[in-house]
C-alpha cells in the first residue's frame, strides 16, 4: 500500500483513479456495482452491516432466498472492478471487520465533493474579494454536475445531491456578483452558461447572463435568451418570468439600435420579414403593451375593442393531463391564427390559455369569432380530449 493514493470524483460521472489507472461508472458494469462502491466510499468512516448493504441493493432482503450469498457475489464483483486500479486493490480497499464491511481509510483518498465543500466554506470566511473569488472559482471548477448523477434516484443519494446543489447555487451566485462588480464580463458569461446547464430553471441565473450580454453589447442575444427562458418556464411550470426579468428584457430591446437610424433603415426594420397570413402572434409582454395602447385609444375615441380569452380544458372543466395539454396547445395555435384576421393580435398567457385582441369588433362579432374557432377545432380534431372554453370582454378605457 506504500505510495498508493486515490482520487475519487462523485460530481456527475463517478470515477476512481490511482496513478494512471481509472475506472468509470460509464463502463459496462452493473448499476449495483457502482451503487455499492459509491456507498462504501461515501460512508467510509463508518462500518456497513451486511443487512444494511442487502437492503441498499435489493430492498427487502427477505424476498431473496439467500441474501448473504448474493451480497458476497456482489462484493466479489466490486473487488474485481477495483483490481483494475492495481493488483489486489479490491481486498485492500474493502475490508471485513467484526462482521461488517468497511472501506480502508488507511489508504489516502481525495474526494472532489470534500474539496468542493471545503473551498466554498473557506471562500465565505475570506474578507478580501479578490482572494475570495479565486477560491470560489477553484471550487466551482470541481462541480461538473450533480452528485452521483447516474445514481440520482437512490434514496440515500437524493438529500446529499440536494445539499451540494444548493451549495453550488449559493457559491456560483456570489462568484457571478463579484465578477460583475469587477466588470469581468467574459468570465461572467462563461460561468453563467455553465451554471445554467446544471440548473436550467433558475431565473436569477438567466438575469445575470442577460445583464452580462447587455454589458458585452450583445443585446440581441440577451433578447433571444429571454424568449428561450420564457418558453422553458411556460412549458415546464406554466409560469411567466418575473417583473424584474421582463424589465431587463425591455431594457435590452430598447438599446438594440444604439446609433441614429436612417429613415430607410427604420422602414426596413419595421417591415415583417416573412409573408404571413392570419393573426399576429407576439410575446405576452408585448401583448400587454399593445393592450395598453388600445385602452388609451378606447378612452379617446370610444371604439369597440374586445378581448377573447381561450382556455383548453378537459371534460367537466377538469385539467388535462400534461402531455395531452401540450399537444393540444401546439396544434391549436396555427388553427387559431389562421381563423383570425390579420389585424388581430394573439399571445399565450398561461400554460393552457391564449388571449386575443380583436380591434373593431363589437361583442356580438367577438362571440361569433369565438364560436367559429371552437367549431374549427372540433371539426379538425374530433377525437382531441381538449375542450375549448371562451370568454369575451371589452377593453376598459385607460384612466
Amino acid at each position: 500500500m506504500d505510495n498508493i493514493s486515490l482520487q475519487v470524483n462523485m460530481f456527475d460521472a463517478f470515477s476512481i483513479r490511482c496513478a494512471d489507472q481509472e475506472i468509470l461508472d460509464s463502463s459496462n458494469r452493473s448499476h449495483k456495482v457502482w451503487l455499492l462502491l459509491a456507498y462504501l466510499i461515501y460512508y467510509r468512516n463508518q462500518p456497513a452491516p451486511p443487512l444494511d448493504l442487502s437492503e441498499l441493493l435489493w430492498g427487502d432482503s427477505d424476498s431473496m432466498s439467500n441474501p448473504g450469498n448474493a451480497l458476497k457475489t456482489m462484493l466479489h464483483r466490486v473487488r474485481a472492478a477495483l483490481n483494475q486500479l492495481y493488483p489486489s486493490a479490491g481486498h485492500e480497499l474493502i475490508l471485513r471487520r467484526q462482521g461488517n464491511y468497511v472501506w480502508n481509510t488507511d489508504i489516502p483518498l481525495t474526494l472532489d465533493i470534500d474539496e468542493f465543500e471545503a473551498l466554498c466554506k473557506t471562500g465565505e470566511a475570506v474578507s478580501n474579494e479578490e482572494e475570495q473569488l479565486d477560491i470560489w472559482m477553484q471550487a466551482l471548477s470541481l462541480y461538473q454536475g450533480d452528485f452521483l448523477s447516474s445514481l440520482s434516484s437512490e434514496a440515500w443519494v437524493i438529500p446529499i445531491a440536494a445539499h451540494y446543489h444548493q451549495l453550488y447555487l449559493r457559491t456560483v451566485t456570489a462568484a457571478i456578483a463579484l465578477l460583475a462588480k469587477q466588470s469581468r464580463w467574459v468570465e461572467c458569461e462563461a460561468l453563467c452558461r455553465k451554471a445554467l446547464k446544471i440548473e436550467p430553471y433558475d431565473e436569477a441565473l438567466y438575469r445575470s447572463l442577460m445583464r452580462t450580454l447587455i454589458q458585452l453589447g450583445r443585446q440581441q442575444e440577451a433578447a433571444i435568451l429571454y424568449e428561450e427562458m420564457c418558453d422553458l418556464l411556460l412549458t415546464t411550470f406554466g409560469v411567466m418570468p418575473s417583473d424584474e426579468t421582463r424589465s431587463l428584457y425591455r431594457g435590452a430591446m430598447s438599446t438594440l439600435n444604439n446609433r441614429a437610424v436612417p429613415v430607410g433603415t427604420l422602414v426596413e426594420q419595421l417591415k415583417e420579414t416573412t409573408e404571413v397570413s392570419g393573426a399576429l402572434f407576439c410575446d405576452y409582454d408585448f401583448f400587454k403593451v399593445i393592450h395598453h395602447s388600445f385602452a388609451r385609444g378606447v378612452a379617446r375615441t370610444g371604439d369597440a375593442v374586445h378581448i377573447l380569452l381561450i382556455s383548453l380544458r378537459g371534460d367537466d372543466q377538469n385539467e388535462l393531463p400534461r402531455r395531452s395539454l401540450d399537444h393540444a396547445m401546439q396544434v391549436f395555435k396555427p388553427l387559431l391564427l389562421n381563423n383570425l384576421r390579420k389585424g388581430d393580435i394573439v399571445s399565450q398567457c398561461s400554460i393552457s390559455q391564449y388571449v386575443v385582441l380583436l380591434p373593431q369588433a363589437n361583442f356580438e362579432n367577438s362571440q361569433m369569432i369565438a364560436t367559429r374557432i371552437t367549431k374549427a377545432f372540433t371539426r379538425q380534431y374530433p377525437h382531441s380530449p381538449a375542450r375549448i372554453q371562451t370568454s369575451v370582454l371589452p377593453i376598459e378605457p385607460s384612466a
